[in-house]
């Protein structure tokens, strides 16, 4: 409840071993899958013949739980994916921010940039090839990159970045300090508690 969901009773749907707990997402299209479960098993401790020796030192029954926090792991990202429509916010994305050089006497800015954003935490890859800076932009905006750091000899020079982000038109001019204090706050996870 505090997170602004309201529980829902199934008491037609009899679990097994006992009360369970169970989370159930709602894809694009409407379909419900069920991801996570935690159940409490009455069951199992006694087909085990499970015990532990409780402070009064008598044998008592453990009563088990079963978790399944995201369920299938696999079905899971599969439904977060179709969620974002592959666009993942910054905090979740693999490759959160891909330094591409724009001329290759700008490579050793853009190792020093990718270093950087590393350090502060931030999932950076460079990309020096030997390609044309369009072409680059165009693979790391097909791969759902979030952030695309452009790296001229302009931006070698005066310290900045030529920022774009996935799907806005057109890039900034920012100084590095800058991307990198507001790349950090983006890519700080949300407090889900």
């Amino acid at each position: 409840r505090k997170a602004g969901i309201e529980p829902e009773l199934n008491p037609v749907e009899g679990a097994f071993y006992g009360p369970k707990l169970e989370f159930v997402l709602t894809d694009a299209i409407g379909r419900d899958w069920q991801c996570g479960t935690h159940q409490v098993d009455f069951v199992l401790p006694e087909r085990l013949d499970a015990s532990y020796i409780g402070e009064d030192g008598a044998k008592h029954r453990p009563v088990m739980l079963h978790r399944a926090t995201l369920g299938s792991f696999e079905r899971f990202i599969g439904i977060l994916i179709e969620n974002f429509a592959g666009k993942l916010p910054l905090w979740l994305a693999p490759r959160q921010v891909v330094v591409a050089s724009i001329v290759s006497d700008a490579d050793d800015y853009v190792r020093e940039i990718v270093s950087t954003l590393q350090v502060a935490g931030i999932r950076a890859e460079a990309d020096i090839r030997n390609e044309k800076i369009n072409y680059k932009v165009r693979e790391h905006s097909v791969a759902k990159v979030p952030v695309i750091l452009a790296i001229g000899m302009k931006e070698v020079e005066e310290r900045t970045v030529s920022m774009r982000r996935l799907d806005q038109q057109g890039s900034r001019s920012i100084a590095l300090d800058e991307v990198v204090s507001t790349l950090n706050h983006e890519a700080t996870p949300p407090d889900f508690g």
